[in-house]
């Protein structure tokens, strides 16, 4: 069995050299006290994020009790020694510690985050305090969009996401995400994929509120260039998975009708948990023009109480010319996973052209 993610992280050898780097900048750090109240008796019960929490809380008792001071000196911690041997994910609770002990003192603690993210991360810790001071923290994030760091820029738009994944949300800015528009207008053509991605993904969040909003900013940057294309691209995939009718013009996905699909097929009407089915189609351009298609197929799931649950899975984008025919073969596993279940019970798979499904077939999952 592998090795869990918290033992990898938070080991003994990491402790050390976390204690030694207090230590040469903080010079009366009981480092013996440290690892002593580290590896307390629950330690092992603890999961990563808790071990995270921990090793903040066990810094917080031999800081200096005024936050300001302790502060100026987690920040020469991991401007200075931790910058020697970086460890981006582990270092986590330096923000961490901002979080828990620094709401109070939003002028120093929010300027610190924009420094701690160069290092390791802030985009979970900085949310608290969007909460608490959004028109504040706004200001900060907008600054941040002409950062040098890259990193920096990435937080800007990372830590404002209403929906980040593993994070709390962001109640206000899901109701009305004006306050982050700013922001992503400015990082919207950055030279950095890792910056354009949040992008992306701070709008997809937007898009599931607000959908008119995010297409209304994707009319304004289609075609401005191949970054921003991108961005749309990956930002209204929510709103192109659901077939939204003016995202997929947006694309040129049009509603399309000068095609048949023709030979669809499963390789058999009942799988077996645990196997994968295959099925078939041939698609032809029956019209006289190139069609431009996005092509996908629908899986309506039973869940575990008899209900109906449809995942949508994407095969190709492409264009078709006038009389082309084209055999697409594919396969859907059926193996449990931790994020899938399958329950035994008649099952449907749908071809979907253009965000609009055109055929169906039934199928049987048994176990």
């Amino acid at each position: 069995m592998p090795e869990l993610l918290k033992n990898i992280f938070y080991g003994v050898k990491y402790f050390d050299q976390l204690a030694n780097d207090i230590k040469k900048v903080y010079k009366t750090f009981d480092d013996k006290k440290f690892i002593k109240l580290i590896f307390e008796s629950q330690w092992k019960n603890f999961e990563l994020k808790e071990r995270m929490h921990h090793t903040a809380k066990c810094i917080h008792q031999l800081m200096p009790e005024k936050y300001e001071e302790a502060l100026k000196i987690l920040l020469k911690v991991i401007t200075i020694e931790r910058s020697k041997h970086p460890q981006f994910f582990e270092d986590m609770f330096f923000a961490d510690y901002v979080e828990m002990y620094g709401i109070d003192f939003p002028d120093k603690s929010i300027p610190a985050l924009g420094v701690i993210t160069q290092y390791s991360s802030s985009e979970f810790a900085v949310r608290p305090f969007i909460i608490k001071y959004p028109e504040l923290s706004m200001k900060y994030m907008l600054e941040w969009t002409n950062h040098l760091n890259h990193h920096v820029r990435r937080f800007a738009s990372e830590g404002c996401r209403p929906r980040l994944p593993w994070a709390i949300a962001l109640p206000g800015f899901k109701k009305n995400p004006s306050p982050i528009l700013p922001v992503l207008e400015t990082l919207k053509d950055d030279e950095s994929e890792y910056v354009r991605r949040s992008v992306a993904n701070n709008l997809n969040d937007i898009s599931k509120d607000h959908p008119e909003i995010v297409l209304s900013i994707g009319k304004k940057w289609i075609g401005k260039s191949k970054n921003t294309d991108w961005v749309l691209k990956h930002a209204l995939r929510t709103l192109l998975k659901r077939g939204n009718p003016d995202a997929m013009k947006l694309f040129g996905f049009n509603d399309a009708k000068n095609f048949k699909i023709e030979k669809f097929s499963l390789s058999e009407n009942k799988i077996e948990v645990g196997n994968a089915l295959s099925f078939s189609f041939r698609l032809e351009n029956t019209g006289s023009k190139i069609l431009k298609l996005r092509i996908e197929y629908n899986i309506y799931y039973v869940k575990a109480k008899g209900k109906i649950s449809k995942k949508i899975f994407q095969i190709t984008e492409e264009d078709f010319k006038p009389g082309e025919s084209v055999l697409f073969k594919k396969k859907q596993s059926f193996k449990d996973m931790t994020t899938r279940k399958h329950n035994p019970g008649k099952h449907k798979l749908g071809i979907v052209i253009n965000g609009r499904e055109v055929i169906t077939k039934d199928f049987f999952v048994i176990k």
